[in-house]
């Protein structure tokens, strides 16, 4: 059974582009994560602040696209990001929707 995840897609007013994760990511959606990633180009702000879970196998998925990646992400990740060390490959935006209220995205 697949876990229920909520990726939306959308754009900060310069453009970048900005993906929604609200839900769980654990390794029954991992793959849903990736291709909505993949599908853009370019920079991407990945917007965790409404995941409630990160397991393993989702943290491989950041971990492959580290490079491209700024991350939002809410206190309750903090510790999996730290450990993992993801923290040290990926640029960290305030906490909140849309990467600090910038986004033009999801029902903006």
């Amino acid at each position: 059974m697949t876990t229920p995840l909520t990726l939306t897609p959308g754009r900060r007013s310069d453009g970048t582009a900005v993906l929604a994760a609200v839900g769980e990511i654990d390794m029954s959606n991992t793959h849903e994560l990736a291709v909505a990633i993949d599908s853009t180009t370019g920079p991407l702000v990945l917007d965790l602040s409404g995941d409630e879970y990160l397991d393993s196998a989702g943290l491989s998925v950041l971990f492959s696209r580290a490079g491209r990646i700024e991350l939002v992400a809410s206190p309750l990740l903090d510790p999996v990001l730290a450990i993992s060390g993801l923290t040290d490959l990926i640029a960290r935006s305030a906490t909140g929707r849309g990467a600090g209220g910038d986004a033009a995205g999801p029902g903006r």
